[in-house]
């Protein structure tokens, strides 16, 4: 299954052809449900109900089983069902099928438009603690996408090289067997002189080829990256390091001790969970304290100062939406009270254009929105 970079993201907002699927349900890793394929009931159970709008809007028989084709066959496929993560997402239109399993606990939803309706996906792209942990070990690299509640190993096998021996060189055998041999007969520093400068050397080139390496994965990412490694390398991959969301602390110790994933996840968590709440604080607090021209809370202002490149920071009632039209000529917003057939969401279209412009989006419970009396409050960057 594809992985649902920014880079898909964007791809997927300028895919317009009427009609755009949008499907989206909770999904389970293990257990019962997974045994029962519930999973798979209940898409198949959105689809008939998709069909039926599907033929309400006059769509031809022929048309509609174009449309579901894929559906089916993914309904077919058993063994599909049996490796989810939190939440299964699906983007079908004319001669376009894309899937995603994503580590994001979705309500259930599927929505016919003329775009694909993206917002359930702002928290995988924006500070709402979507985060990548880096695992160092000299004989193995791994690389973990992971939120707060989830880990999920990615495939990086043919990005990087998996050991120190395959960027440095076959003779680290032999340096290494010398270096042993001084580390024994006396107490050796991480200074690094003699033996350790050609040490810490081969450690660099190393890690300078793992970056590079996950250069084309990560240079659109804004998230933070973590990395698991024994302390006296840290600084030497920070050295390598040229992703800027390189996170200032490393997962102490050997990640080899881990127990699994999830020990590694809990100890990556305890390390950026105070960044993402410092973020999303800081953001709510200027809204608060800001000048009234650098921050709104109505609907038809920040649409249009969206389109402008002014919103730095977007936040978005969770669970919650508003329809209408927006004429970018005219720089004019009507919201209407529902979905009607030709209406779009107001929602979606400010969080993929905020999203594209390399703002930050939350999605936020009512509660806790910097100004609860709308559901969408803007942060201006001028």
């Amino acid at each position: 299954m594809p992985l649902l970079t920014k880079e898909k993201f964007e791809s997927l907002a300028k895919f317009k052809n009427s009609p755009c699927i949008s499907i989206y349900m909770p999904t389970q890793r293990a257990g019962k449900d997974v045994l029962e394929e519930k999973d798979r009931i209940q898409l198949k159970s959105q689809w008939k109900k998709i069909y039926e709008q599907l033929k309400d809007r006059k769509l031809s028989p022929d048309k509609i089983e174009e449309l579901g084709k894929p559906v089916e066959q993914l309904l077919e496929d058993k063994n599909f069902w049996r490796h989810q993560a939190d939440g299964l997402a699906l983007f079908i239109g004319h001669h376009f099928f894309e899937k995603f399993s994503v580590p994001v606990d979705f309500e259930p939803l599927a929505i016919i438009s003329d775009g694909f309706y993206l917002k359930p996906l702002v928290p995988l792209f924006t500070g709402d603690g979507r985060f990548y942990i880096l695992s160092l070990q000299m004989d193995r690299v791994q690389l973990f996408e992971a939120t707060k509640h989830d880990i999920r190993e990615l495939n990086i096998e043919e990005m990087v090289p998996s050991q120190l021996e395959e960027r440095v060189g076959f003779d680290n055998e032999e340096k290494n067997s010398k270096h042993q041999s001084v580390a024994q007969g006396a107490s050796v520093s991480h200074g690094y002189g003699g033996a350790e400068r050609d040490r810490k050397n081969e450690f660099l080139r190393f890690f300078r080829a793992v970056d590079k390496g996950l250069h084309p994965l990560l240079r659109e990412e804004k998230v933070p990256l973590i990395v698991s490694c024994q302390d006296y390398l840290f600084p030497i991959y920070q050295e390598a390091n040229t992703y800027q969301h390189l996170y200032g602390k490393c997962v102490p110790g050997n990640p080899s001790d881990f127990e699994n994933k999830q020990a590694l996840h809990a100890k990556a968590w305890d390390q950026v969970e105070p960044y993402f709440e410092k973020e999303k604080e800081q953001k709510m607090h200027q809204f608060r304290e800001s000048n009234p021209g650098k921050t709104s809370k109505n609907i038809k202002e920040i649409i249009p100062a969206i389109f402008e490149g002014k919103v730095d920071t977007l936040f978005l009632q969770d669970k919650e939406d508003l329809w209408g039209n927006y004429n970018p000529n005219m720089a004019s917003v009507e919201i209407t009270d529902h979905n009607g057939h030709g209406k779009l969401s107001l929602m979606n279209l400010a969080a993929v254009k905020v999203i594209e412009q390399g703002g930050t989006v939350y999605l936020v419970d009512r509660a806790f929105m910097p100004d609860n009396s709308s559901k969408m409050n803007a942060v201006y960057r001028y």
